[in-house]
């Protein structure tokens, strides 16, 4: 089935190192009473910088000591928001800088033997940016409720170059509460962007997701174009199994199984996909339009429409198949379950619950959904671009349960196409 792209759907983050534009200066000289200096600290943007992007960080650096303080006002006075990064390398403000105004970032570092070293630096952010500004869309949406396979996605448009990724997920964030970590993994064309953990969320996990992209210089063309963020949380576990062989999709709630529904999938010429995908909306009722696609050439309303893929696969209701669900294929790639079915799915599903298809006749193609669950974790880890710690792995399981059984342990993106069947 054919995989268009658009930037739409729901709205998400990012982890990020400090913006280098040059040196630093001292108001204030360690103290040199006893003899014993204190510690050494580098601080950027350096004194008088012109042009920073409004994105900057305060970069940090010292020796015979660690940063105590930091503190960053505009030219009216006015305190920045922001707290440092994990490593310490650079003290990230909580929303992007103003364009033209003037800073001053005062950094206050201890000493091994309690001496102390104040640097001041003073810079200006550039009035505006001359650089087309990609479009990013975060696929997280906040005050929601989601299943525990949900990835956090970003899409871009055009691509992320590879050689600029790893300034883009810097500055990406995402935390969780309790804490649950994660790697980012970018697709090959830069369109996609993943952040998941080894394992599935576990339920009542709060997920509060950063990408403060906004002035960001990307590669030699491009800016970033906007700073989003969104928290909410992830419910109950919920995953759907749907075998061709048996025509049945099996639903499991926390490893135990609820119920088997007769099935219908794609056609020999149109097959379903094979793979490990998630739900990405839901529609009490939409229309399907294929009249554009090469297979296509119908318009038909459908209820109780779950969508699996960008290129249009979904679940849903359709009655007109009824007779052929649970022993034959007649859909245009769509699974078709009754109207009692697709009614009752509704209600027990979220978005970001996994879907488990095997046996059809074409796989998942990466990028054709949100695919961050459709390859193990060690491949998954390869589409990072910064290092993934070494002890970020699946927890071991004696007995394995059911893929989606148990949560827990440590582009333009394709466009959505209306067609289904």
């Amino acid at each position: 089935m054919d995989v268009r792209r658009r930037l739409t759907l729901l709205a998400v983050t990012i982890a990020a190192t400090p913006l280098i534009l040059g040196g630093c200066t001292a108001d204030r000289k360690p103290g040199a009473a006893g003899g014993a200096a204190g510690p050494a600290v580098t601080v950027t943007p350096a004194e008088g910088t012109k042009e920073v992007p409004v994105s900057a960080e305060v970069g940090t650096s010292v020796s015979g000591g660690k940063v105590t303080g930091v503190k960053l006002t505009d030219d009216k006075g006015k305190q920045v928001a922001g707290e440092p990064r994990e490593d310490g390398s650079s003290w990230v403000p909580s929303t992007p800088l103003e364009k033209g105004r003037t800073y001053t970032a005062e950094v206050t570092a201890s000493g091994d033997k309690g001496r102390t070293t104040v640097r001041r630096t003073t810079f200006v952010t550039a009035a505006k940016s001359t650089k087309q500004a990609i479009t990013s869309t975060l696929y997280f949406t906040g005050d929601q409720t989601y299943g525990t396979a949900m990835p956090v996605t970003v899409a871009f448009e055009p691509g992320i170059p590879k050689e600029a990724r790893a300034d883009v997920q810097r500055r990406l964030f995402v935390k969780t509460d309790p804490p649950q970590p994660g790697a980012w993994s970018w697709l090959e064309d830069g369109t996609q962007v993943y952040y998941r953990a080894p394992d599935f969320w576990k339920p009542g996990t709060k997920i509060s997701v950063r990408a403060g992209l906004e002035g960001l210089p990307i590669g030699k063309q491009y800016v970033g174009d906007d700073d989003r963020r969104a928290a909410s949380k992830i419910g109950r576990q919920v995953a759907l199994d749907i075998d061709n062989a048996t025509k049945q999709i099996s639903v499991f709630q926390d490893g135990k199984l609820l119920r088997k529904i007769p099935v219908s999938l794609g056609k020999e010429s149109t097959p379903s996909s094979s793979g490990k995908m998630v739900i990405m909306e839901k529609f009490q009722q939409t229309t399907f339009d294929t009249r554009g696609a090469p297979d296509g050439g119908y318009v038909v309303d459908v209820e109780d429409a779950q969508r699996l893929t960008w290129g249009g696969e979904f679940i849903h209701a359709a009655p007109w198949s009824e007779g052929d669900q649970g022993n034959t294929n007649v859909s245009h790639g769509c699974a078709n379950v009754s109207n009692t079915a697709a009614d009752w799915l509704m209600g027990i599903t979220q978005v970001g619950d996994l879907v488990t298809v095997k046996g059809t006749e074409t796989q998942l193609q990466a990028g054709n959904g949100w695919t961050a669950w459709n390859t193990g974790w060690d491949e998954f880890v390869k589409g990072s671009a910064l290092p993934v710690p070494p002890g970020l792995k699946p927890a071991p399981v004696m007995n394995p349960p059911h893929p989606g059984a148990v949560a827990g342990g440590s582009s333009p993106a394709p466009a959505p196409s209306s067609s289904g069947g």
